[in-house]
């Protein structure tokens, strides 16, 4: 017994099948454009991380520039008074 009741001579079997039918280039291609979409991916996914980063950075300084400015008209206006 192998992989889930799969046992490795049905899992040759099933491969030979799928070199007969598809061939070496066939297939190293598909590999090919796997590896490409996986690695598009990855560049998306670091990019999506990036932007976020960005954004909650932007917040955070938006914040602080927020209470800045609440801070100076609470002294001026104690300074009027």
């Amino acid at each position: 017994m192998g992989f889930g009741g799969i046992s490795i001579w049905q899992l040759l079997i099933v491969l030979v099948i799928v070199l007969l039918l598809f061939g070496t280039k066939r297939l190293k291609n598909i590999g090919s454009d796997l590896g490409q979409a996986v690695k598009g991916f990855k560049g998306a996914m670091s990019d999506g991380e990036k932007e976020a980063e960005k954004a909650r950075l932007e917040k955070a300084k938006a914040e602080e520039e927020k209470s800045v400015i609440e801070g100076e008209a609470t002294t001026e206006k104690k300074e009027q008074s």
